[in-house]
């Protein structure tokens, strides 16, 4: 088994923050100056939060789902093993 986990560097997380600021501030900017009436405006940006929201609510349910299946997995294995080594011992 292999029990390392990936770490990401300071400057990709940094990276990934900026990029996301960035983007939010585009977005928010283009709405701002939309030639549109404020009511147009307050709808484009309630979306925008919303969709969002649901981005950061999806990453994390398909990281919990892939890291509740890896602990599955680890103790599938652990019983696999610990079987195997019962075995040996016959």
């Amino acid at each position: 088994m292999n029990n390392e986990t990936t770490q990401h560097s300071g400057a990709w997380v940094t990276f990934t923050y900026a990029a996301f600021l960035g983007s939010a501030a585009m977005v928010a900017c283009g709405i701002l100056f939309l030639p549109v009436d404020i009511w147009i405006k307050g709808y484009l940006a309630m979306g925008v939060v919303m969709l969002v929201q649901s981005c950061i609510t999806a990453t994390k349910t398909v990281r919990d789902v892939h890291e509740g299946r890896r602990m599955v997995n680890r103790i599938e294995d652990a019983k696999t093993e610990r079987l195997l080594m019962s075995v040996g011992k016959d």
